[in-house]
């Protein structure tokens, strides 16, 4: 019985049809090129730098400020800021290895210095 259903022209013509699209629908999915990519998830510890030989320049016209900071951190980074009493650096320079100079703007004093903070990343 289903094989003389199957024999009508309307079905079989509705067949040919359902399995040309089925091919060709699977000749264009694979043509697709997906370049290979990667995903991860991972974990790792994060470190301080140790800091030494910390050395502040006065300012050469108000001996009372501190125009820079000098030091040198454990191990390399690229990137470094240092603060006294909350104010920031204007900038920092690494002349060479792990040494550092950070200028301070005007007006921090030696006499209100209480803590500094370095901040480092690589």
């Amino acid at each position: 019985m289903i094989i003389r259903n199957l024999r009508s022209g309307r079905r079989l013509a509705v067949l040919a049809i359902f399995a040309i699209v089925a091919v060709s629908a699977f000749g264009f999915a694979a043509a697709n090129t997906v370049p290979d990519s990667k995903a991860g998830d991972g974990t790792g510890g994060i470190t301080g730098y140790t800091v030494s030989n910390i050395h502040y320049v006065f300012d050469a016209n108000n001996p009372a400020e501190i125009d820079q900071v000098d030091f040198t951190l454990d191990a390399a980074a690229t990137n470094v800021r240092v603060a006294i009493n909350g104010t920031n650096s204007s900038s920092c320079t690494n002349p060479s290895g792990n040494d550092w100079e950070c200028t301070m703007p005007t007006g921090v004093t030696v006499g209100g210095a209480t803590e500094l903070r370095v901040v480092a990343a690589d």
